[in-house]
Order: C-alpha cells, then structure tokens, then sequence
C-alpha cells in the first residue's frame, strides 16, 4: 500500500472508519457505492485523517478559488447530522488552507501531530483560500485580483455556488462563517451578499451566522487605540505613548479626507512606531516572548506592509508542507502562494476602509446570528478599538444592548472570557488569548462555538 507523507501505511478508502480493501470487485464495490449514495457523498482520501474533499470553482474570467472541506469525525449516522463550518483567513492574502488548517484548528498541527481540539471533532470545516490568488487560488491575468471588498463577497459567494453544486447535500445542512482578522472584514460582506441571494433564491442554502474574530471591521479604531492599550499594559511610557499617537492620528486625518492609499502607508508607518518605542512587541498577542530590535529607528528605515493577521507568505514551515506533501497528496498543479502578495498590494485602496455599514444590514435586516470575538491580548485588533465600533453601531437593539449584563464564559469551572447576548448580536471577551484565539485559547473557543450553532 501506499505510503502516507508522515511515513504510515495509508487506508486505501476509509469510510465512517472502516477499512475497504484496495482490490474490491463485484458486489462488495457496488454495496460501498451504495452506502456512499445514502450518505451524499464520496469522500476522498486527501491530506492527514479523515475523509475529505476539494476542488476549483471559477468565480470570474481568470479567477479560480480553492476550497478544502474535511468531513466531521464526530461518532454520526451521517456527516450532515453536523453543521457545516467555514474558515476565512486575514491578510488580505493570507492562506486558510495552510494558516488556518495546520496552526489554528485543522485535525493535525504544523508537526503533523494529531491535535486534540480540533473542530472537525464536532463540525464539518470548510477552508477557502480567498481573495483570489490566495494560497491555492490563483488568477491566469494581472486583472482578475479583486481590489474592493464587494468584489471579494461576490467571489465567495459564487464559490459557494460551485460548492453547493459539487456537494448539494450540504444546502440543507446548518451553515456558519467563521472568520479571523482582515478575514471578517470580508466575512460581514460575504454574509450579507449571501444571505440576499439565499432569500432571492439564488443559492439554496441554509447560512444561520458569521463570526467576526478580532476582525478589521473599523481600521481607524483599532489604530486610534493602539497607544492607550500599550500604555494601560505597560508596554511604553508617555513618550511612546506620544509618538504612536502623533502617528494614528496623521493615519487617522488620512481616513477622513478618504485618502485611502496613504491611510494604508500611514498605518504601516504607525506599526513601525511602535516596534520602535517597544523594541518588537509581538502584535498579536502581547505577552509573546520576541527578539530585542536592535537599533530603535531599523524598522522605521526598512518600511514594508505588514500582514494585519501574521502570517508571513514566506513561512518557510509552511510553505514547504503545502507545496511538498500537501500538494502531491491532493494532485495539485498549482504552486500555493506565490500570488499572496499581489492579493495584498491589489487592495492597498481598500485595505483601510470600514464594513460597520455591513456589520448593521447584518444586524437590522437579517435574521442571521452575529457575533464578534475579541482576544485580551490581541493589538493588531485590540479589545478597545473592537468594543468602540461595536458600541457606536446604529442598530434596532442598541439601547437594550448597553444595559445587558456581561456574564462569564466558563469551561470546567475556569473563567475564560466574557459574553454579552441581545437579539443576533453577541460579543466575546476571550481571555489568555491573543489575535488567534482558535490557537491561544481552544477551551474558550469550543464554548463560542456551542453557543454559536446552537
């Protein structure tokens, strides 16, 4: 048999955990083929455990979107017993295949070691590698990259057409977006654009919810809010705390007379501010041991555009398990990753824009569940910016949710965040947890989801 990438014998077809010889005939391949028309699928045999699926849907001319779906593990009759989860990773250009499959919640690690709080346990998970030309997805022409977040939404939505007609069982299986950092700037959009075709009758589907983790929903916020959380914390004096806020504020007149471009170079420039004063704070999660910076003004003389979510296209790790095992195990011909940063530098326009406009149709003209996740030691997106936007939003349920209670976030009698509820919206407070909270926190994160699916 053949040989795994992890050096084990492989199942030839596994189904619900059940071995298949690889040489059935006659009426032992007819009744698998049977058991797989009830079930709604033919599962594949892809990368790591478990049953799985992939494929390309073209969403424009040129413009070709990858998605990964690994089939739950939970002990089911059938797969569609549980919801179905989507991932969105940031960036813009970040992979959800490899980032968020292999370092936050897919069933192996980046060692290739099982991990234990894996959502496909208890969901179907979805990973999209989106924008166009992220990860696995990529574009034949320099003019199929979106450049807008309504161009985004749009793809998504389409992708989810082909999904839907390659797996028509999940349209009648509960569906949930998912999403962390620049990914729910795309996933509010995405949700609302969805959710119209889905009551237009467009698409067949049953989306219940999208969940906006430390998401890049008002830029201007996060940035404004920088100094004054890193000053609370400790991490700079009122001479640092100056300098950054000098910076935010150029980015933030920048935000007001809709120079976007520049808002987006002020931001980078506000970043480099404060790996200055802090010497190399880890931005997405603050207590992170990181590296001495030596030369305070090094990074301010070597500008660059930082991913808002980490995750570097040059993750040696990563880019070589996606572009070695990972791509010969799935028989892909595409190279994973080399269009990245053309998805990043396609939406410099758009990077600094706000979505609370979509946050509030989600809210006022939906039934959809929304809810937004904030991790305490998060900056790239921090708690305060996160709660200002939320609290300045104009929706039906605003008043009665200021004068709602936040209870604790509990699991085995540990508090592990915080939670407030009125009507669609909810907001999680995660503590012990930086940008990634699925990564820094998996007890709290599993609670979330419970409450989130219902």
């Amino acid at each position: 048999m053949d040989k795994t990438p992890f050096g084990m014998t492989a199942r030839p077809f596994s189904l619900r955990g059940s071995l298949v010889p690889a040489t059935m005939t006659g009426f032992t391949a007819c009744l698998l083929a049977a058991i797989c028309l009830v079930s709604g699928t033919l599962a594949r045999k892809g990368f790591g455990p478990g049953e799985q699926e992939w494929g390309y849907v073209q969403v424009r001319p040129n413009a070709n979107m990858f998605w990964w779906l690994y089939y739950t593990s939970a002990n089911v009759s059938s797969y569609y017993d549980k919801p179905l989860i989507i991932w969105l990773q940031g960036g813009p250009g970040a992979s959800s295949t490899s980032y968020g499959n292999f370092e936050e919640l897919g069933p192996l690690d980046l060692d290739l070691k099982p991990r234990n709080y894996t959502w496909v346990k208890d969901y179907n998970v979805l990973f999209i590698d989106n924008p166009v030309g992220t990860g696995f997805s990529y574009t034949t022409s320099s003019t199929a990259y979106a450049t807008t977040n309504a161009q985004i939404a749009s793809d998504l939505v389409e992708c989810m057409r082909g999904f839907l007609k390659k797996l028509p069982k999940f349209a009648n299986v509960s569906t949930y977006i998912t999403t962390e950092s620049y990914g729910g700037k795309m996933g509010a959009e995405f949700a609302l654009a969805w959710y119209k075709a889905q009551q237009a009758g467009t698409i067949k589907s049953k989306l219940k919810g999208v969940a906006l983790g430390d998401a890049w929903i008002s830029p201007i916020d996060s940035v404004l809010t920088w100094g004054p959380f890193l000053y609370q914390t400790g991490m700079v004096d009122k001479n640092g705390l100056s300098e950054i806020d000098r910076a935010a504020r150029a980015t933030q007149d920048a935000v007001r007379t809709g120079k976007w471009r520049a808002a987006t170079n002020l931001w980078s420039y506000t970043e480099g501010v404060i790996v200055k004063v802090t010497h190399n704070i880890n931005f997405y999660n603050i207590l992170t041991k990181t590296n001495y910076m030596y030369g305070k003004n090094w990074f301010l003389s070597n500008p660059m555009l930082k991913r808002d979510d980490g995750v570097s296209v040059y993750d040696a790790s990563l880019t070589n398990l996606m572009n070695g095992p990972v791509k010969r195990a799935l028989n892909l011909s595409v190279n994973h990753g080399v269009q990245s940063n053309t998805v990043f530098s396609k939406l410099q326009e758009d990077f600094m824009k706000p979505v609370v406009d979509k946050v509030e149709l989600l809210l006022n003209q939906t039934d959809l569940k929304v809810i937004v996740l904030t991790g305490q030691l998060d900056l790239i997106v921090d708690t305060p910016g996160t709660f200002d936007w939320v609290d300045k939003m104009q929706w039906k349920g605003r008043r009665e949710w200021r004068l709602t209670d936040r209870v604790p976030l509990t699991a085995q009698n540990v508090i592990e965040g915080y939670a407030t509820s009125y009507g669609n919206l909810a907001m999680y407070w995660v503590n012990r947890a930086g940008h990634m909270v699925p990564k820094d926190n998996p007890a709290a994160m599993a609670q979330i989801l419970k409450r989130f699916t219902g």
